[in-house]
């Protein structure tokens, strides 16, 4: 495949790689209409696990059937399609090489109380599956952090070994955490950073807030004059926070929100210089005809 200068240079800050987990990288950033950009919109569809199945996918029936997700994905000419072992199983061999995967490795559900996931998908399902990569989530100031940042070194390692790439879902939650807290720039700069100290390829995190939550971090932020005042400026904290820019860094969709107040989120992700974005509820919860509009409307906006 032939990189442009753009695709060049971000895997270039992978210096520890091997030639099977660059090339994967490459897959990411060389698929659908923003290939060859360096920027990156991946479909998710893990939500079945975290909220159930009417919470996720009644609001467009169509999108109970896994091979709806695959064709969305596949039809809006994004970068990826990531989503847990099952849905995949359904569709990996009718749809092989059509769009690079991502095996969910880890879920969580809503009938638990704890702030944890189980592994539910390994490195040899993703390469059965033929996937590009894997992905896990971790929550950074939950009581079960520690055993996650574990379970995903050990991951990691394998996945590595044979030559996927790593994404990781840094999402902060804890007893320590308010709802607010949990999307503040600080907090979602430091679990980024994390997310980068873990070794992760391709980081997730939330599109944050002006909010400076940890009362240890206020200082550091005013006399420092870190600029927290636009979502631009927040992105570029985030971006900056996971060494530099060395690290692709995605934002998610989040809750299903308004098309002006989405598109607005996008165009915030890319003035900050957000490597793109990870959307899900937000496209696959709309008619597929309308999903397909909006996600045009992200690519052209990451395109510049």
């Amino acid at each position: 495949m032939t990189l442009t200068p753009q695709v060049k240079a971000i895997l270039d800050q992978y210096e520890s790689d091997n030639p099977g987990t660059k090339t994967n990288l490459a897959r990411f950033l060389n698929a659908g209409k923003l290939g060859g950009t360096g920027k990156l919109v991946i479909l998710p569809v893990d939500q079945g696990f975290e909220h159930g199945p009417a919470r996720s996918f009644a609001a467009n029936p169509a999108a109970y059937d896994p091979h709806y997700h695959f064709e969305l994905a596949i039809e809006a000419g994004l970068s990826g399609y990531a989503a847990p072992l099952g849905m995949l199983e359904c569709g990996a061999a009718k749809y092989a090489s059509e769009i690079p995967l991502i095996l969910k490795c880890n879920s969580s559900n809503s009938l638990a109380t704890e702030k944890d996931q189980a592994v539910t998908g390994t490195v040899a399902d993703a390469l059965r599956l033929g996937c590009a990569g894997i992905g896990f989530t971790i929550y950074p100031g939950s009581e079960y952090c520690f055993d996650q940042m574990e379970e995903f070194r050990e991951l990691a390692a394998e996945a590595k070994a044979a030559g996927l790439a790593v994404i990781l879902w840094s999402y902060p939650r804890g007893p320590m955490l308010d709802k607010v807290a949990e999307t503040a720039v600080d907090v979602c700069a430091y679990a980024a950073h994390m997310a980068a100290l873990c070794g992760a390829h391709i980081i997730k995190v939330k599109p944050p807030t002006d909010v400076v939550a940890l009362p240890a971090n206020k200082a550091a932020y005013e006399q420092n004059n870190i600029d927290v005042s636009t979502l631009p400026a927040r992105i570029r904290h985030v971006v900056q926070s996971s060494f530099a820019g060395r690290r692709i860094v995605i934002f998610s969709g989040g809750e299903k929100a308004g098309t002006d107040n989405l598109l607005t989120t996008i165009k915030g992700i890319q003035d900050g210089g957000g490597f793109g974005s990870i959307i899900g509820r937000n496209v696959f919860q709309r008619p597929k005809a309308e999903a397909l509009d909006l996600l045009n409307q992200i690519i052209t906006i990451f395109k510049g």
